[in-house]
């Protein structure tokens, strides 16, 4: 029934019926808001429904408009239905402006009057804002809702006129374009003559007030056209000071930054003319740097926050790097190229800050750049290349006129730097103290990126050269020039570390930048040398992300090339060492020391590779070897605590190698060894043993052959030849660098000291923590490397130098309690030299040609040398020391060598005829070439010349020491005590001490005492001394360490030696032995050594004794294999080693060593391996001397002459007083086993001593060790 009609697609047309109206109270009402709620209800189609609702309510008005129905009710219905919907409101005023406009064309006036009327009801419903858009102002009077009509017309006239037909200005140039023409022609006028900014500013005040211009605009358009002549600081400054004069000061700032805002865009990119003129404005305090610098991107915490990110980057190519992946060739490649593409990044966004940066870089105005730098941070700035071009731009313009007076090199010119003609630019530096204003703090703040100016990197260098030669001058002797020095010193050094040597780092291999930094490193002590290494190598690389990055590459590379490393690509692979090591050394430097460690084969070709270094980098070799030596990290023994690292085995090898082959600074090593030495720690003596046998060509070993030894004792040529393992060539320079280097620093003598001390010093330190065998091999270690360096110092030291430096043998010993044998070793060399010397005075003081002449000279030389050393070592021992022997004597016995007491004749011959051999090979030699062959005749006929000169000089020097000892012999054994105390004094305080202490001492004691006896010394018994010798050595063998058990072996086999050759014949007994006083059986006072021949030792008896000590070894030698000590078994396994051609000669004694040996093979052979190899090795050899042993009735007679069939005594003590010390000379049973032999002599012996003690009257004493004698 509402439907009116219908068109398809469309909602129906809504009318009321005209029964709703009459029946309003009743049903209409609910009929109509029924139809309301439906029609709000239907979401589906929107715009319908509200077309429907309007059609609606438009009805409804009508009705009451028509007079159908009451105001009242309908206002009563539209309350209701107002909430129906949000927008009902409006709809509803939509309804009455349709009716307002219908009601107004209409004559009726009763409608218009109904429509008034129920409008009026309807206030409440309908706000006054929304009535006042849609009625008419005359319906609005009639309401009540506006006062006047025609006001709100003429009014509302008014607001649109203005919003619709006035133009609004937005200060556009084109806004007034006569005026802004007219500024930009002023502006742009030739600036030149006599044209200032005076005037200008005049007439821009004219046009602003003519033409009514913006100030701000005018003054946006001077900056506009600055830029745009940027040459004209000169004006554009001034005038720009002026009109601010007249501005607010904050203006200039705020339209600056609007500039700089409108490129802030994604893709914008600010002009570097507007960067200039900040800059310039800045420089010139018209504007202030805080005031700009929030108007820039990007903020500073995405500056911070970018620089973490840098870091973290940097740290994960590191880890990549590092990570060892084990992948296809594929899989690597396309790593590789995902990380060229990472590489590949985007442009990075306009950084303004640093773009005003660059520009105040340029224009000179640090203080402004450098509060800039100090915001962001560290080297965040200058790890932009533009950024740093421009700062070094800057200090090349700073260091100029300082640089053009004392950096250039001679015979350079140079481009010169012209300078910034700038007012206000820093003052650049005249003199060193300058440099401190501004250059060095421009330079902390450029950092490692002042390797994107290489030459202005090597201008620095060479200033720091010059300041270095200034500051080591004597020129400056005022101590505030000093002091200003000193400060300035103390700059360069953090120049150097800060910048000079992280920039290194970022340089591609540049080898001459290095030895440029070299001219300058030399001139620093090694101790800022090495700090700065140390800091470059551990410090540096982990402060800047790009250092970082180089840090990592270099380790890979190291790695790729070392994998690659032989023998055969020694030449291809030290070149790519070289190039890394230009820039990298420290890093590349412990890498490959890492691998030495590990791996020893590698030090050969590593040190020839090593020839491409620059001597920067040599010094930085030193370092890192240094450091790798003191790496607190690494243990230097193995697990088992009994043997020195492999690693430190291997470093000690490479240095020695590496400091021979290459001209490396040597005082950091040495002054780390002795620095350990003062430590108390010996381990690093290794290194010192190596590099002292590889660069002087002096070895120390224990494995010497008797060739070998009897070469050592002739002169240092024939030392060369024959008394080395290895022929000894190309030592002259290493060995003089060593000297230097010694000399130089002062540490030849500290060092010797040091190792003396620390030898003895070792027992106790060590002897309770680490194993005996350690402790032993640490005692020989230092003990062998002084020996070494000893005689280096005597063989390659002046005699003026060696003096000046090693004091007096008392002051060796009392004041710096230096060993005596080692005192007497250092103090050796200069007294030789001494004498010799003074034998050279008194030649050509007084010339004469005979002999006699010649040896009186050299005594007399002796006897001016010596008589102060006879003096100071009266105070080495007690005052009754001397009562049984004299100071001469003592002195004597330690200031000689071999060297002084036979001639190697032997040994030149079999050197000269090697020479000869090799000449007639020479000539023989159809291949070699004339001029070849020519040379090496020439070198090994000069070389034969040279042996010949050296025997005959050596032969003439043994006859003068020879009469000299002669002269003296007399005076050397006072005799105030029993022989018996002269022996033990003999022994104790010279002949064991100095045995143990080198090969060739050993020799040379045992020769001493055959010297001694061949002399007929008065008061010297040879028959005591070799039986105290040979009695007992089980003390003196548990006691030595494995390289002394070899030194007393040899002593005691030269001892047999001369002992064998005595017993062998009894022609050659008579003669060495028979009518001398130290084969007198009583010892009598000095006044009766003269004695008659029943008191000398026959030679049967002689046999008897011989035996005696052969069976006393055997005993002792039986008691220490059995002990099951490790130090025992292994020194008695040495000594019977050495002695091995003297002895056994014994058939049944050989047997008894030989069971007791193969015991120890078999009981050591899984316990002690090394115990077994030693016992394995004497066994085979002495089965191989089975057959020069005898059966002992050879040995001598055991059916000795009636005489004899009693004890032999030797009586000693002065005037007729006679104490005991017996020799016993029976033989022993064939069926008697060894045990009983031992018991049965030691019986017969202590009676025989009590029955001469007894008839003497006094208390026997009975010896018990070598050296000593208890009472009984």
């Amino acid at each position: 029934r509402l439907v009116r009609g219908r068109e398809t697609g469309k909602m129906a047309v809504v009318a009321l019926p005209a029964d709703w109206i009459k029946n309003w109270e009743k049903s209409g009402k609910n009929d109509f808001l029924e139809l309301c709620r439906s029609l709000s209800e239907n979401k589906a189609h929107e715009n319908m429904t509200f077309t429907a609702i309007q059609q609606v309510l438009y009805e409804l008005a009508y009705f009451v408009i028509s007079g159908n129905l009451k105001p009242d009710l309908a206002a009563n219905v539209l309350t209701d239905i107002i909430e129906l919907r949000d927008d009902m409101p409006s709809i509803l005023a939509d309804v009455f402006c349709i009716l307002d406009i219908e009601t107004s064309c209409l004559e009726e006036k009763s409608k218009r009057d109904y429509f008034t009327v129920l409008v009026s009801s309807c206030l409440c419903l309908v706000s006054d804002t929304i009535l006042k858009e849609r009625l008419d102002p005359e319906t609005l009077e009639s309401l009540g809702l506006i006062k006047q009509s025609q006001q709100f017309n003429q009014k509302s006239v008014k607001i649109k006129t203005k919003l619709f037909y006035k133009q609004q200005k937005f200060n556009l140039l084109r806004e007034e374009n006569e005026g802004y023409g007219k500024l930009i022609a002023e502006l742009g006028q030739d600036i030149s003559g006599s044209i200032t900014s005076l005037p200008v500013l005049e007439n821009i005040k004219s046009l602003i007030g003519c033409f009514n211009l913006d100030p701000n605009r005018v003054l946006d358009i001077l900056l506009e056209v600055y830029e745009c002549r940027p040459d004209l600081d000169e004006f554009f400054v001034p005038l720009l000071e002026s009109y601010m004069s007249m501005c607010e000061p904050q203006t200039l700032c705020h339209i600056l930054g609007f500039k700089f805002k409108f490129y802030q865009e994604p893709n914008g990119e600010t002009p570097s003319s507007l960067y200039r003129v900040a800059a310039v404005l800045l420089q010139h305090n018209l504007i202030a740097l805080d005031d700009l610098y929030i108007h820039l991107l990007p903020m500073d915490n995405t500056i911070q926050e970018e620089h973490k990110r840098e870091i973290m980057e940097a740290k994960q190519i590191v880890r990549k790097l590092t990570l060892v992946i084990l992948s296809s060739d594929k899989s690597d490649e396309k790593e590789k190229e995902k990380d060229k593409e990472d590489e590949k990044t985007e442009k990075p966004p306009d950084n303004q800050k640093l773009g005003l940066l660059e520009a105040l870089l340029k224009i000179g105005d640090w203080q402004h750049a450098q509060s800039i730098m100090d915001q962001m941070p560290p080297f965040y700035s200058t790890s932009h290349k533009p950024i740093a071009i421009a700062l070094c731009e800057l200090i090349h313009i700073m260091i100029e006129p300082l640089y053009r007076r004392v950096g250039v090199p001679k015979g350079a010119r140079g481009s010169k730097v012209p300078l910034l003609h700038n007012k206000k630019a820093p003052k650049p530096a005249e003199c060193f103290e300058d440099l401190r204003n501004d250059v060095f703090n421009m330079l902390c703040a450029l950092g490692p990126y002042l390797s994107h100016d290489p030459i202005l990197l090597a201008k620095v260098v060479r200033l720091g050269k010059a300041l270095m030669k200034e500051f080591q001058s004597d020129g400056c002797s005022r101590p505030e020039d000093k002091e200003k020095l000193e400060v300035l010193f103390s700059c360069l050094l953090s120049i150097t570390d800060q910048v000079l040597l992280p920039s290194l780092s970022l340089m591609e291999g540049n080898a001459c930048m290095s030895e440029e930094l070299w001219g300058m490193f030399k001139t620093f002590p090694y101790q800022y040398r090495y700090r700065l290494y140390g800091q470059w190598k551990n410090d540096t690389y982990n402060s800047h992300p790009l250092l970082v990055k180089v840090k990592a590459q270099t380790i890979d590379r190291a790695k790729y090339i070392m994998k690659r490393l032989t023998k055969e690509n020694v030449k291809p692979s030290g070149r790519q060492i070289g190039k890394l090591s230009h820039s990298n050394p420290t890093i590349l430097f412990d890498y490959i020391l890492s691998q030495i460690q590990k791996y020893d084969n590698l030090i050969t070709p590593v040190v020839d590779s090593l020839k491409y270094l620059t001597s920067l980098n040599y010094d930085v070799l030193a370092y890192c070897i240094i450091e790798a030596l003191a790496n607190p990290e690494k243990e230097r023994m193995k697990h088992d605590d009994t043997t020195i690292s492999l690693w430190l085995q291997s470093l000690a090898s490479f240095c020695g190698a590496v400091f021979r082959k290459y001209p490396i600074e040597l005082v950091g090593l040495l002054q780390y060894v002795a620095n350990q030495l003062k430590a108390g720690k010996s381990f690093d003596l290794l290194i010192l043993k190596e590099v002292v046998q590889k660069m002087a060509g002096i070895e120390v070993t224990e494995e010497m052959t008797n060739e070998q030894l009897d070469a050592m004792t002739g002169g240092e040529q024939l030392k060369a030849e024959g008394g080395y393992f290895g022929q000894i060539r190309n030592t002259k320079k290493s060995s003089q660098r060593l000297k230097d280097a010694l000399l130089d620093h002062d540490l030849a003598l500290p060092l010797c000291l040091l190792m003396a001390q620390q030898r003895n010093g070792v027992i106790f330190h060590e002897g309770g923590e680490k194993h005996l065998k350690l402790v032993g091999k640490l005692y020989d270690q230092c003990h062998d490397t002084l020996v070494q360096f000893g005689g280096f110092l005597a063989s390659n030291l002046s005699t003026e130098d060696y003096i000046k430096r090693v004091p007096s043998i008392d002051v060796l010993c009392n004041d710096f309690h230096t060993p005596h044998d080692a005192a007497f070793f250092l103090s050796r060399p200069m007294y030789a030299h001494h004498i010799s010397s003074k034998y050279d005075e008194l030649k050509k003081a007084e010339k004469g040609n005979k002999q006699q002449q010649k040896v009186h000279k050299y005594i007399t030389s002796c006897d001016l040398v010596m008589s102060p050393v006879h003096e100071a070592v009266v105070s080495l021992h007690l005052p009754k020391v001397w009562d049984d022997i004299s100071p001469q004597f003592y002195a004597t016995f330690w200031s000689l060598t071999m060297y002084d007491l036979a001639v190697p004749q032997k040994s030149y011959d079999r050197e000269v005829n090697k020479l000869k051999i090799q000449m007639k090979a020479i000539d023989d030699n159809m291949e070699m070439p004339p001029n070849k062959k020519k040379k090496e005749k020439e070198r090994c006929t000069a070389l034969q010349d040279k042996l010949l000169e050296e025997f005959k000089k050596q032969h003439e020097h043994v006859l003068r020491v020879s009469q000299r000892m002669k002269l003296e012999k007399d005076n050397w054994l006072l005799a105030r005590s029993t022989k018996n105390e002269t022996i033990t004094k003999f022994l104790q305080l010279c002949i064991f001490p100095r045995c143990i202490f080198s090969a060739i001492d050993a020799v040379y004691c045992a020769r001493f005492v055959e010297l001694v006896h061949e002399q007929k010394t008065p008061n010297f018994s040879t028959l005591l001394c070799y039986d105290r010798v040979f009695s007992d050595i089980i003390y003196t063998v548990a006691s030595c360490t494995e390289n002394e058990s070899s030194r007393y072996g040899r002593f005691l086999c030269c001892m047999l030696e001369t002992v064998t050759r005595w017993h062998s014949d009894r022609a050659i007994y008579e003669k060495e032995c028979g009518n001398y006083p130290g084969f007198i059986t009583i010892l009598r006072a000095t006044g009766f050594d003269g004695g008659n021949k029943a008191d000398q030792l026959d030679y049967e008896n002689f046999r008897h004794v011989v035996h005696k000590w052969h069976y006393k070894l055997t005993k002792a030698s039986v008691h220490c294999l059995e002990t099951g000590e490790y130090t025992h078994i292994r020194n008695i396994l040495i000594v019977l080693t050495k002695i091995l051609p003297w002895y056994p000669k014994v058939f049944n004694l050989g047997q008894a060593l030989e069971r007791r040996v193969h015991k120890i093979c078999q009981e050591e052979k899984e316990k002690r391996p090394d115990l077994y190899a030693l016992a394995m090795g004497y066994s085979g050899q002495l089965k191989n001397r089975k057959h020069y042993m005898v059966p002992e009735n050879d040995f001598h007679h055991k059916d000795p002459p009636a005489r004899s069939a009693a004890p032999v005594a030797i009586q000693n003590g002065p005037c007729g007083v006679s104490q005991a010390a017996v020799v016993t000379v029976n033989a022993a049973k064939p069926e008697e086993s060894t045990e009983d032999i031992a018991d049965k002599i030691k019986e017969k012996n202590q009676n025989a001593m009590k029955m001469m003690a007894k008839a003497a009257g006094v208390t026997p004493k009975i010896s018990s060790s070598n050296g000593s004698s208890t009472s009984n």
